[in-house]
């Protein structure tokens, strides 16, 4: 009660962000009629004058009111267009690093142009992020002119660019492009051999357009590059053939709300007699259960035409959020390949993981994030939470006047299509453009039938003619238009009205099933009712619509029965409006923390990505190689002689014959221990030390320096990547077993912390271990051999090229460096690598 007489007086925090914000934008109109007043070489003159500001100590923000002032003139003079007052407070909302939330029709692309240019300032790249290539090269051409004027110079990654010419284009002041071009292009150049082959420079800004899209929807995928396996692709078939035998609630019981399925005991049994195994939970089972369990999935969690289509022979996923497809992206764990087997299709490979990232931890790379979407409120808490991003809403240039009816639910679906095809119809018959909205392939194609049994011309957009997504629903809006579309709708695309349309009440929205996020919704009906135009919407639901079958369908069937509703009759109740809310809210709730598990997991390897690629970085600078060579070979001689030799015990129960031994198979080194008089451990590793050095100093006389700077670092590198990626694997297999952890009262997030910790360790060992032993190992070649290897090197970069918080920085050292048995500077009298530097 307090709260709200509070807000009357005070506003919302929005309102007095806004407010705030509205203080600048005056001081920006007031520079509006000296600014116009500048010829064009003075207004391009300005980019040199704000940039000698900067480098004199201003800040961004004290250039702001003047540069945004500047921006929107030249906007006005090449593209023909003058942001609103409304767009340049966005722009504001931009720059700060936050997510500015628009409404459709709003210009958000011109908006982004204002806090582009500033950022862009700095010499350090600002990147805008689309959601697709049409939208990343249509806004790159559509406000190139602005930046062009001004000096600045503008690129755009799309998909099927070489190297070269993606390095030419991050190297320019602004860059457009999509999120998985941008992700692909890192988890890349963390693969390369050379840094000079890298194409991105550090990330410094970013605008994320439809940030719901890219940051929420798109982030239960991890992006992932992978290489082939060498397991056989025949256990699909044999294991898919098994799966159509068995019989739903005797043989296996779904769980649709959780989406999962699970054998019963019958089910196993049924499996194993045919398959011919004697017990499915012996450990040599586990990889055809696992196989078992994935096929089923593929049977029957997993549609065609919902979840996926086939097209030319593959199985392409559609995104849920979107209805997009998604070319490239795999289901991981062996799905995909289920899904083939499935469908008669060419099973490809099982593919191992050689990179991954998910968009979470990708994005938060940037110094400075900020995003723009129509629709991000209802997700402000998760922005928050996950990107430290704030929402902001900002008011729309003229007031929004679309009507927005109550939901009309019948009780089955056969009714609602009826009463569907029947409004289509009165709208067709007055001329008043209509856009329908399904959720599925699937739902688009059964609607379409329908109208053509009617005679009504309509169009058709889903994820099979996505190619013409943006000429669709450009045309939307004309008189007597009739679209089906799946909740692509065209985002980013402006649906204008015909001649006339504003009289026959504007672009109707009629949605024909709840989607389960509230924001998808949403975004359909902001489809209609830009910039203070007519429209209006409506969904029509019922009750065998899976989001109300599975999360409310009891609730709002006795509702209904209680009223007393005969067939074909609808329903328009606030009982049941609340009642699907409610179920839209819990499975967003769900999704949320599939997300979140997803990067709590990710936030282990994150930490892990980031020593493994900046320890790469540093092998390809060539920082500090020969002194890190040195403490390799230290450490791992330590390592070794500790397996051998206790200091505590007396040198005659020193195991000096095994020490020999592994010395032998670690650096090729024939050493004898037996005459020589050690009183310690320190003094055996100090002679081996030295053996090593005098051997490594032999080959770099036989090989030069240039080619042991040369060997030293292409062996270090392939022993990297060569651990990184059975790492890689090795907790794939830890996250895929951790979660029955959870039935012993353990946390498996913890687990999975505390043994990937331990595996992440193992393998820094084996890194070094292996780098000295290959370096000790190494024969000299002939100079067009090393130029076959490097060759070969480079093709397999590209074999694996796949279609994810910041780096640490180098530290440098500023005083000499300790040796490790050096005494500690801490003054323990003690030797450093006993004491601090253990």
């Amino acid at each position: 009660m307090f709260a709200s007489v509070l807000k009357k007086i005070v506003g919302t925090k929005n309102d007095r962000e806004i407010k705030r914000l509205s203080v600048i934008l005056r001081e920006i109109n007031n520079m509006e009629s000296s600014i116009s007043a500048l010829s064009d070489e003075e207004l391009k003159a300005k980019t040199p004058y704000f940039k000698e500001k900067l480098s004199n100590g201003a800040s961004l923000d004290s250039i702001l009111p003047e540069a945004f002032a500047v921006v929107r003139e030249v906007a006005r003079r090449t593209v023909k267009m003058r942001p609103f007052d409304v767009q340049i407070i966005g722009g504001m909302v931009l720059h700060e690093g936050k997510i500015a939330e628009m409404k459709t029709g709003e210009g958000k692309t011109l908006a982004a142009t204002m806090p582009m240019y500033v950022n862009a300032l700095e010499g350090k790249g600002a990147h805008l992020v689309t959601v697709n290539d049409y939208l990343a090269s249509r806004d790159a051409e559509w406000m190139g002119p602005i930046y062009n004027f001004l000096g600045l110079s503008v690129g755009v990654i799309v998909h099927g660019m070489d190297d070269d010419e993606r390095r030419d284009n991050y190297a320019r002041d602004i860059t457009y492009g999509t999120n998985n071009e941008f992700g692909f292009d890192y988890l890349r150049d963390n693969m390369k051999f050379a840094i000079e082959d890298y194409v991105q420079r550090d990330f410094h800004y970013a605008i994320v357009d439809e940030v719901d899209s890219i940051l929420i929807d798109e982030a239960r995928t991890p992006l992932i590059i992978s290489g082939p396996s060498e397991e056989s692709t025949d256990k699909y078939y044999r294991i898919n053939q098994v799966i159509p035998r068995l019989r739903k609630d005797t043989d296996y019981t779904i769980d649709e709300k959780n989406r999962t399925v699970v054998l019963t005991e019958e089910g196993i049994a049924r499996v194993e007699s045919y398959l011919k195994v004697s017990n499915l939970y012996e450990p040599r089972n586990i990889d055809t259960l696992h196989h078992v369990n994935q096929a089923l999935k593929a049977h029957t969690l997993f549609k065609r035409d919902v979840d996926y289509l086939v097209k030319d022979g593959q199985v392409i996923i559609v995104d849920e959020f979107t209805g997009r497809i998604m070319p490239g992206r795999r289901y991981s764990d062996g799905l995909h390949q289920a899904l083939e087997a499935k469908e008669k299709v060419k099973i490809e490979q099982e593919n191992q993981t050689l990179a991954s990232i998910t968009f979470q931890n990708f994005f938060r790379m940037y110094s400075k994030l900020s995003g723009m979407t129509g629709t991000a409120d209802t997700e402000a808490a998760e922005f928050k939470k996950i990107y430290d991003l704030d929402v902001l809403v900002v008011p729309t240039n003229m007031p929004m006047i679309r009507e927005d009816h109550t939901d009309v639910i019948y009780k089955t679906e056969k009714e609602k299509f009826t009463a569907v095809i029947q409004e289509i119809k009165e709208l067709y018959k007055a001329g008043r453009p209509v856009l329908v909205g399904t959720i599925s392939i699937e739902k688009s194609e059964l609607l379409s039938k329908y109208l053509n049994q009617t005679g009504i011309q309509h169009h058709v957009l889903n994820a099979k003619n996505h190619e013409r997504e943006a000429e669709i629903v450009a045309q939307a809006g004309q008189h007597g238009q009739v679209t089906i579309s799946t909740n692509m709708a065209g985002r980013g695309t402006d649906i204008k009205l015909g001649e006339g349309v504003a009289d026959l009440g504007g672009l109707h929205i009629l949605g024909t099933e709840r989607h389960e996020s509230r924001r998808i919704d949403n975004q359909l009906r902001g489809r209609s009712g830009r910039q203070g135009d007519q429209g209006s919407s409506r969904f029509y639901l019922s009750l065998e619509d899976d989001l109300l079958r599975i999360f409310g369908a009891e609730k709002i069937s006795s509702i209904m029965d209680k009223i007393g509703i005969e067939e074909n009759e609808p329903i328009e109740h606030k009982l049941i409006s609340r009642a699907i809310e409610n179920a839209q809210k819990r499975v967003e709730g769900q999704n949320f923390d599939i997300r979140k598990h997803l990067l709590e997991y990710d936030d282990v390897m994150n930490r892990q990505r980031q020593v493994i690629y900046e320890q790469r970085k540093s092998v390809l600078k060539g920082d500090d190689l020969r002194a890190d060579l040195q403490d390799i070979i230290e450490e791992t001689v330590e390592d070794l002689v500790s397996e051998y030799i206790e200091d505590k015990k007396h040198p005659d129960e020193w195991n000096l014959k095994g020490l020999e031994e592994r010395i032998f198979s670690q650096f090729a080194l024939k050493m004898n221990f037996n005459g020589g008089d050690f009183g310690s451990g320190d003094e055996i590793e100090e002679k081996i030390i030295g053996a090593v050095n005098d051997l490594l100093k032999r080959k770099e006389a036989e090989f030069g320096t240039p080619l042991m700077d040369y060997l030293i670092r292409m062996i270090s590198l392939s022993s990297i990547d060569t651990h990184w990626k059975d790492h890689l694997l090795g907790m794939d297999h830890l996250k895929e077993g951790i979660g029955l952890r959870g039935y012993g009262q353990k946390d498996p997030v913890r687990e999975y912390q505390k043994e990937g910790y331990d595996l992440f360790m193992g393998m820094i060992q084996r890194i070094k271990e292996d780098t000295v032993k290959k370096l000790c190992l190494v024969q000299i070649q002939r100079e067009e051999e090393v130029e076959e290897m490097r060759e070969q090197q480079r093709q397999d970069y590209v074999m694996n090229r796949g279609e994810d918080t910041p780096a640490p920085a180098t530290v440098r050292r500023k005083t000499e460096k300790v040796g490790r048995n050096d005494p500690c500077p801490c003054g323990s009298g003690k030797k450093y690598k006993k004491c601090c530097g253990a």
